[in-house]
């Protein structure tokens, strides 16, 4: 399924979904768990459905010997849970619409939670009772079942998606709901492409990575995505080695994860846990990786339960320097800000050889008191591998600026350590004009920039070769497209000519039918190419980008955009980590490139010339008016 196809699928889906949630009158909050219910169903349906055969055929052929199997441990060996007839999609689907609906789905979920003991308790059941759909029609009839109509939406998605495939389009409604939920929203989703970035550059392959705010889990989805296309580029035959583990606050959104990395065939453990008070994975020095998107600025972590754990304290505790800090006696002394309890812990969670990469508050980077302390240890012990600000608008509830901080154990202890700065603020695709978002190139060449740095230069040479063949084919296409319109347009002229001669009036009108549909299809093919070359032009500007800044192929310092910082560097700017102080100055843009900005100035310019000539005329007509009008008078 191309990208086209699958932007197409996930719209017309939403629009579906979304246009019954508003005939039903129901919430965001109240319409998301059943949807994304069904959704994880359909994909189950449609991964057991292809494994089916295969199950039925060993347990025929076992079936009363010595090594017979039940059929649903046959089922969880080869696809990973067992479906039952009814609790199939197609079985809910062609179910008669006097049937119950919500309580068949409510017993499919059910089901399949038996056979799969890790799902336990997410699935949503009740919830489809209270989907019902109004006739706005004909107030005498009664309701009918939402659940069924939602069924039937979902139904159009093809049997011949591949699991990661039905993933994007969870991902996809996750986000929907995001943006639909507000603040709320935030809690479970991190856009997608800033999820990208950060599995790009801290690059998880094998071993254990932890999220201890995993939200619905996207980290680990896009880990997941990375090892596939990684596997692919390798030809690793070996099965996928990546175990999750993830800890959420909110219990709802535990659900909405397990359902997740469930759909996403990953293995591991989601446990509802506060991560402040709580350590379910006994995280110090455990794990390969560590990702999260944890929240900003909390100020009401109770400081003594969490100042003597070594996994917030190795590099200092975040506290009031003062005592007078405005708390009545018998309060409870809180940390200031928990910022750096959360930078902690992705330090000391981390194997000797492991990496991190967290979002965090653009104001952690210069934070003073004792965040400057904590944050100077950190700088000196070499953890610290990269820092990178977004651009603003990143993400769907808030406009916080963010700064992404990556960590590397590799590098501790290097007297030469350097940290790398990029600073990306101008580095976004607009997609409305309160959100931006990093294109797949866009995230290539940032990570690009950063294995330059780290000596990798095959990768390097390798994405421009790839961007070479990209403008290269669709320039070919271009060409034949073009060809294609000039035969097209000398057959247009041939068939002008014809109507000239042609006396005959009914076979004069067959050929002015035969011209317009010429020149709709000239129209077409006209509108295609123009795709076809600005998808060259696309291409072959990346490779300039990159080009230019970095023309012999190796890593260094580009102004305005990335500057590898020594430790001598960094303690005369006291301690900062802010990439803006060390890469140059950034001009902030409005979200246009230059192109669409010049375009733009012309339009508004023609506009300008358009509205000052009808200025004049109305001035003269107005002048007319008045003097005949003192003339009548």
């Amino acid at each position: 399924m191309t990208p086209e196809q699958l932007k197409e699928l996930e719209d017309n889906l939403w629009a579906a979904a979304d246009k019954l949630r508003a005939d039903s009158g129901l919430k965001s909050t109240q319409y998301s768990a059943p949807i994304l219910g069904l959704i994880f169903l359909r994909f189950a349906s449609i991964k057991y459905k292809k494994a089916k055969p295969e199950i039925e055929k060993e347990f025929n052929a076992k079936k009363g010997k010595r090594n017979e199997e039940k059929i649903e441990d046959i089922a969880i060996r080869l696809c990973g849970f067992y479906l039952p007839a009814e609790a199939e999609y197609d079985y809910l689907l062609n179910l008669p619409e006097k049937e119950n609906i919500a309580k068949k789905i409510k017993d499919a979920m059910i089901a399949i939670e038996k056979y799969k003991p890790e799902l336990a308790g997410c699935l949503p059941k009740d919830e489809y009772f209270s989907l019902i759909l109004k006739d706005k029609n004909d107030s005498k009839k009664e309701d009918f079942s939402l659940p069924k109509s939602l069924l039937k939406t979902f139904k159009d998605v093809p049997e011949d998606v591949t699991g990661d495939v039905f993933g994007k389009v969870y991902e996809y409604f996750l986000s929907e709901f995001a943006l639909a939920e507000g603040q709320g929203g935030g809690q479970f989703f991190t856009p997608t492409s800033v999820v990208k970035l950060m599995v790009e550059v801290i690059e998880p392959y094998r071993g254990t990575i932890f999220d201890p705010a995993c939200g619905s889990g996207g980290m680990f989805v896009q880990s997941s995505s990375f090892i596939d296309r990684r596997r692919e580029e390798l030809h690793d035959t070996d099965t996928k080695d990546l175990m999750v583990y993830g800890g959420e606050k909110d219990t709802e959104t535990v659900k909405i994860a397990k359902m997740n990395i469930a759909v996403n065939g990953l293995r591991g453990q989601i446990i509802a846990s506060n991560a402040y008070y709580e350590d379910p994975f006994e995280s110090y020095g455990k794990f390969d990786y560590v990702m999260a998107n944890p929240p900003f600025n909390v100020d009401d972590v109770n400081l003594d339960r969490v100042k003597d754990q070594k996994r917030f304290n190795e590099y200092g505790i975040p506290q009031n320097k003062s005592k007078n800090t405005g708390k009545k006696k018998n309060d409870a002394n809180t940390v200031p800000n928990a910022n750096y309890l959360w930078i902690n812990l992705f330090a000391t969670s981390l194997k000797p050889t492991g990496r991190a990469a967290l979002v965090m508050a653009n104001s952690a980077s210069d934070a003073r008191n004792s965040e400057a302390d904590i944050r100077q240890n950190l700088v000196k012990s070499g953890v610290i591998d990269m820092m990178l600000t977004l651009p603003k608008n990143m993400f769907y509830t808030v406009t916080l600026p963010a700064t992404l901080w990556f960590f590397d154990k590799n590098n501790v202890g290097k007297k030469d350590h350097k940290i790398l700065f990029i600073d990306a603020r101008n580095i976004f695709k607009q997609v409305t004009r309160a959100h931006r978002v990093f294109t797949d190139e866009q995230v290539q060449n940032i990570t690009s920039i950063v294995r330059l740095y780290r000596g990798d230069t095959k990768q390097f040479k390798a994405l421009l070769d790839k961007y070479k063949k990209q403008a290269t084919d669709f320039e070919k296409k271009a060409k034949v497209k073009k060809t294609q319109i000039e035969v097209d347009k000398n057959a247009l002229l041939g068939i002008e000519k014809s109507i000239a001669k042609e006396k005959n009036a009914t076979e004069k009108a067959k050929l002015e039918k035969e011209k317009i549909k010429v020149e709709k299809l000239i129209e077409t093919k006209l509108s295609e190419h123009k795709t076809l070359v600005d998808q060259q032009n696309y291409f072959l500007f990346q490779i300039t980008w990159l080009s230019e800044r970095f023309p012999n192929n190796k890593y260094e310092d580009v102004t305005g955009l990335c500057k590898a910082a020594c430790l001598k560097e960094i303690e005369e700017q006291d301690w900062s980590l802010n990439p803006g102080r060390y890469v140059g100055v950034v001009i902030e843009e409005d979200g246009l490139t230059k192109e669409e900005f010049l375009n733009e100035m012309s339009n508004l310019h023609n506009s300008l010339d358009s509205l000052n000539s009808k200025s004049k005329h109305l001035e003269k007509k107005i002048s007319r008016n008045l003097i005949t009008l003192l003339n009548n008078e």
